[in-house]
């Protein structure tokens, strides 16, 4: 065998032999910064979804019903992509929306059908998608977990594209 070709199969050897050794990228583990982060965001798509549904149906504004459609289509997308992560690293998921979100969506919902449902709902929406960007950045920033920072950078323009639909208590579809 010339020199050439045994290096060729030597620095094969090393690289397959190598690829046993580099570390595997793993899910969050419990109790991390990073799984909290996928308990956090996923217990945010569900009041989402829910407030989409009810935009849908009790929205005055067409404007109001079709950002509903989209927030139902794209959180129930964002929370698929986060269960598989949370399964993936044998994450206990909530199966509810916080205290402060049942609150913040019953308020809201206690204004269906009258002419400040819409305005309840855009504003309530403004202050969700607020916080959660702000959850997402510091995971961006901060996150240790290469796998759950890179469904945060997916999620945000997202999150940020549905906070400019709501802004200012005002509806702007894209």
């Amino acid at each position: 065998m010339s020199m050439s070709r045994w290096s060729t199969v030597t620095l094969t050897a090393a690289a397959v032999v190598g690829l046993g050794v580099l570390p595997v990228m793993a899910a969050p583990s419990p109790g991390t910064a990073d799984a909290a982060f996928v308990q956090t965001a996923h217990q945010g798509n569900l009041p989402e979804i829910t407030a989409g549904h009810d935009a849908q149906k009790n929205g005055q504004d067409t404007c109001v019903k079709d950002a509903g459609a989209i927030l139902v289509r794209d959180h129930t997308k964002l929370d698929a992509d986060l269960s598989q992560l949370a399964a993936k690293g044998k994450i206990q998921l909530p199966d509810a929306p916080s205290p402060e979100q049942q609150a913040a969506s019953n308020q809201v919902k206690t204004m269906a059908g009258s002419s400040g449902y819409d305005k309840a709902w855009l504003a309530a929406q403004e202050d969700a998608h607020t916080k959660t960007l702000a959850s997402i950045d510091k995971q961006i920033s901060q996150g240790k977990d290469a796998d759950t920072t890179a469904a945060a950078r997916k999620a945000r323009p997202v999150v940020a594209m549905h906070l400019e639909m709501v802004r200012g208590g005002t509806c702007h579809t894209m």
